[in-house]
């Protein structure tokens, strides 16, 4: 009776139909790799639609071909997912149209599937393999699967052929000087993007599939000859290792295969642009592509190369040597100036020039909060007004970010509430943040460990905070590679490329850390010279 009850009121919900244990076994079998096609084309097309679950986007489409309509066959394929071109003028058309007109000489070779696919098929990707498994990840990848009454083979023919985006500047790393291109979320058209920067035949890509559920398509590209084999190797190791129902984004593979998960620093670098990973392919590294996102993951990854931009490659020595050095500032300017504030106002007044300590006690007269709450209150309020504007469409975001900003902060500072130098700390400190956003998270998170630590113990919790991280960052390594090279340890033949960096024909040598064998970039003796006489 409860069974009834349940029936009723949540059909094939609770109570879903038991598979049978014929059913179970066949997917079993399937999983495992062991099932193979039947020579009889209605079994296999049986079989298809019981494992596809008779979705309304799989087709299949029957069809007889030949002098008489003797031979039977039927193409399997996702419908959102394939090029109906393809199949219209290079699959059904040769076979129902051209195959009348092959000589009685080559009628006994058309009885096999090799003919069909090298005699008849115009299409430059065809497969021939007899495993259900195989079959049903090309379809539902966007292939299409042959599959001919007799045979327990079939043809894997390719057929791809879904919308993607169109290739543009990618709007987080914009630069003034260099290429324009972004990855898209198609990974083969992103190995292309790099294939047209890199074009050797020692750049070797390797595929394969993660996720029990999305099978998500993989890629790793690196230089043979440059790279490290262990760290190829470790790579592998850790993608292999990987076993999840999804994986939708790069993101999810970065967490998979990171050094440290505990740790505030990433050791997994990503980009948007293909000249940028390139160059770190041609320094020794690994790339990770992902089909569905336009991020590539990059490995080993460095400390310095937060620092570091695409558009300093293309400029002159001289100004990336003074903005590398701004970065630098900005960086600790970021992490450093509201845990100051807090420790200067707090414990250490002394260190307070005399007239701008009264300035900053006549502006606090009468404020209701402590300074160290004043700076959590207000960064909190800046963070909710940056995540409004990031998640707010774009045309209202940028209004809602800067009336926010301007309509509250000085409602709060005419209230009373808070003090105007620390709008004024806070704003300094968002605006250095933004100039290494690559480190935005990790400068926030630290940010607020780094007050806590001045509003307990002052200029003696700050300087214990920030020996604890350098000891943390040292200890830190990226698949192998310490993370502070080439400052920790020290190697000064590699200093030519960190905050500093020299003129491209001065850095002849690749980084030692993570290149192998070919560790020479360039020959040497290329710096430029004027011409000794007058051109006649």
């Amino acid at each position: 009776m409860f069974r009834k009850i349940i029936k009723k009121l949540l059909p094939g919900i609770l109570l879903r139909p038991k598979k049978s244990k014929k059913e179970q076994d066949l997917l079993l079998h399937i999983e495992s790799g062991k099932t193979r096609l039947s020579r009889n084309l209605q079994d296999n097309i049986n079989l298809f639609q019981n494992i596809l679950g008779h979705s309304s986007d799989f087709v299949v489409r029957e069809f007889s071909f030949g002098v008489g309509k003797n031979y039977r066959a039927a193409l399997f394929f996702i419908d959102v997912l394939i090029d109906k071109k393809i199949i219209n003028n290079s699959i059904i058309r040769p076979l129902m149209y051209d195959f009348n007109l092959i000589s009685p000489e080559q009628l006994k070779e058309s009885k096999t599937l090799d003919f069909l696919a090298n005699r008849m098929l115009s299409v430059d990707e065809i497969k021939k393999t007899d495993q259900i498994d195989s079959l049903l990840n090309a379809c539902l990848y966007g292939d299409t699967v042959f599959l001919m009454d007799g045979f327990a083979e079939g043809l894997i023919i390719g057929s791809k052929g879904w919308q993607i985006r169109n290739i543009k500047e990618p709007e987080t790393e914009v630069v003034v000087r260099g290429p324009r291109e972004g990855f898209v979320e198609s990974v083969n058209v992103n190995i292309s993007l790099l294939r047209r920067k890199i074009r050797h035949p020692d750049l070797v890509i390797e595929r394969m599939q993660i996720g029990e559920k999305t099978r998500t398509l993989i890629a790793i590209a690196y230089v043979k000859q440059i790279v490290r084999p262990g760290v190829v190797e470790e790579v592998r190791k850790r993608l292999q290792r990987i076993n999840t129902d999804a994986i939708l984004e790069s993101g999810y593979i970065e967490q998979f295969i990171e050094d440290a998960p505990y740790s505030l620093f990433s050791t997994v670098g990503n980009s948007e642009k293909p000249d940028v990973v390139a160059m770190k392919i041609l320094e020794g590294r690994v790339a990770i592509f992902v089909d569905g996102t336009p991020i590539v993951l990059t490995v080993p990854l460095l400390f310095i190369e937060g620092f570091q931009s695409a558009e300093d490659y293309y400029l002159r020595p001289y100004y990336v040597f003074f903005v590398r050095l701004l970065r630098l500032l900005c960086f600790f300017i970021s992490l450093l100036a509201p845990p100051v504030y807090v420790a200067l106002t707090s414990y250490h007044q002394e260190l307070i020039p005399t007239p701008l300590l009264f300035t900053i006690a006549a502006v606090r007269e009468g404020a209701p909060f402590p300074v160290a709450i004043e700076i959590l209150l207000i960064g909190i309020f800046f963070e909710i007004v940056r995540e409004a504007g990031i998640r707010l469409p774009r045309p209202i975001g940028g209004a809602i970010s800067i009336v926010g900003a301007l309509v509250i902060g000085d409602a709060a500072v005419s209230a009373g509430l808070i003090g105007a130098p620390i709008i004024i700390v806070i704003a300094i400190t968002a605006l250095a943040t933004f100039v290494v956003t690559t480190l935005y998270d990790i400068l926030l998170l630290y940010r607020l460990v780094l007050i806590f630590g001045a509003a307990t113990l002052g200029g003696f919790g700050i300087v214990t905070l920030l020996i604890l991280l350098t000891i943390h960052l040292a200890s830190l390594r990226s698949f192998g590679v310490p993370y502070l090279a080439p400052l920790a340890p020290l190697n000064v033949s590699e200093l030519k490329d960190s905050f500093v960096r020299f003129p491209l024909w001065a850095m002849w040598n690749r980084p030692q850390d993570l290149s192998y064998k070919n560790q020479q970039r360039q020959r040497l003796g290329q710096m430029p010279r004027p011409p000794r006489k007058r051109f006649p």
